[in-house]
């Protein structure tokens, strides 16, 4: 038998998940999950994260940086249907330059992945609103603070 070779992974930093219950308003006229929603579904994920190391969205504005989404990617492998709970979980996969998290949403009873992607925040300064090429210090301090509470 000829194995699969094994695809490496990319090991996440941090990580947060948060439970959803598909409501009505997101189910479209075929009674599943319109696309668009998982979006949604992914920032409450990543707001769980960033909360996790106290960088939640008043932070980062408290802070001096904006940090717009400059790049999403989503692969819907099997949809979500009204009243399903879903498990949206968001892992930190790089800081230094950005921040690139990944998710995954699965089904609350079964385990089953329904949605994968990642999203690619960059800092901005809230004032000149110049592009930052380097994460700022606040976001390697509040890591190191949680890194260190392990």
């Amino acid at each position: 038998m000829i194995e699969a070779p094994k695809v490496p992974t990319v090991p996440h930093l941090l990580s947060a998940s948060t439970t959803v219950e598909v409501p009505f308003h997101d189910v479209d006229a075929m009674s599943v999950c319109w696309h668009g929603n998982y979006l949604k579904y992914f920032e409450m994920g990543r707001a769980a994260l960033l909360r996790a190391f106290d960088y939640d969205y008043r932070e980062m504005q408290a802070s001096g940086y904006l940090w717009p989404i400059v790049e999403a990617q989503l692969k819907y492998v099997k949809p979500a249907v009204y009243g399903q709970t879903l498990e949206v979980s968001a892992h930190l996969l790089e800081y230094e330059n950005r921040l690139k998290i990944a998710y995954e949403i699965v089904d609350g009873a079964t385990g089953t992945r329904l949605t994968k992607g990642y999203t690619i925040q960059v800092a901005v300064d809230a004032v000149s609103h110049e592009l930052q090429f380097v994460s700022p210090p606040v976001v390697f301090e509040k890591l190191e603070r949680v890194w260190g509470q392990r």
